[in-house]
């Protein structure tokens, strides 16, 4: 049972409700707003990642969120929309990939970096608390 509870897969437990949380603003942006796809994906990029920061503390890596890292945070993440962003356009104006699930493909890609840059953030110069 020690083995479920890593920080890989709580990082996947947090990734999997984020994605989900993302994916429905971006479709109610795109969808029913009729958001331009790019900007309905960075906006909800942006209301993920809030969420996102929050769960990771609690929940994936036990840490006290701080102001510092709250503010550090959203620079990790411009790997992430850098790389998301890139890969949507690409799947969606080369590869004619339905501007719904590009965001899910890219998403393959960007997860273990994701997971990678996130931990080495979150856990820097603050105490930890065993879950």
């Amino acid at each position: 049972m020690k083995r479920l509870n890593n920080e890989f897969t709580r990082f996947t437990v947090v990734g999997g409700v984020n994605t989900m949380n993302y994916y429905l603003v971006f479709l109610l942006l795109h969808n029913v707003f009729n958001l331009f796809y790019l900007v309905a994906h960075i906006t909800a990029f942006l209301i993920s990642m809030v969420i996102s920061y929050y769960l990771n503390c609690y929940f994936t890596y036990g840490v006290k969120p701080t102001w510092k890292k709250f503010f550090q945070f959203p620079l990790t993440q411009l790997v992430n929309i850098s790389v998301s962003s890139s890969l949507i356009f690409v799947f969606v104006e080369f590869f004619s990939l339905s501007s719904n699930i590009a965001p899910i493909a890219a998403m393959f890609i960007t997860v273990p970096i994701t997971f990678l840059v996130t931990g080495k953030i979150l856990k820097q110069g603050g105490a930890q608390h065993e879950s």
